[in-house]
């Protein structure tokens, strides 16, 4: 039978193992010496951009001031699908982007982009200003297709058009900046 000693005052010293993981809202604490790190994206305004949460045993890292918008899908002419971005607080402005993409499965066409601009809230009521800037491709049997961020108070809401004959899968990512 073996037995083996440490010393602490001499050679190098076991490192110290955290035991606690602070974070910018609560801390984690790993439990059996796991502790589990994820990502995730949140609507919520931050200067930073990032931000991170611990509970339990979990360190959830957050890019902030984002929203995935995943398969919005449009069927046929006119059809249209409004989707509500986020209600924003009052008495600010915001300065967006959103990328775009568009993809008609069963015809292997595709459209996409991205648009550029600024909205403004007082009172519940969303503005739009202005016209928004918007590079936006396709192949061209979707050229009718399209997309926009629009008001539709007290919210900011994204709609797609869709087009006779296809159905478009489309998928966009909104992110802001906001003040104050």
């Amino acid at each position: 039978m073996s037995q083996v000693y440490k010393s602490l005052t001499s050679g190098p010293v076991p490192p110290a193992v955290p035991t606690t993981f602070t974070t910018d809202s609560g801390s984690a604490i790993p439990a059996l010496n796991i502790l589990n790190v994820l990502a995730n994206d949140t609507i919520a305004n931050d200067t930073d951009g990032l931000t991170t949460q611990g509970a339990g045993n979990t360190v959830t890292v957050l890019l902030t001031n984002r929203v995935s918008i995943d398969s919005i899908t449009s069927d046929g002419a006119g059809q249209t699908q409004n989707i509500v971005i986020m209600t924003p607080t009052t008495a600010t402005s915001i300065t967006f982007r959103v990328l775009v993409s568009g993809y008609d499965a069963i015809n292997n066409v595709a459209i996409g982009g991205e648009q550029i601009g600024l909205v403004r809230t007082l009172g519940g009521v969303v503005t739009v200003v202005g016209t928004n800037d918007t590079f936006d491709e396709s192949d061209a049997v979707l050229g009718a297709a399209d997309w926009n961020i629009i008001s539709s108070s007290p919210t900011l809401s994204m709609q797609f058009v869709g087009l006779a004959g296809r159905v478009i899968n489309w998928r966009a990512l909104f992110e802001y900046t906001q003040a104050p």
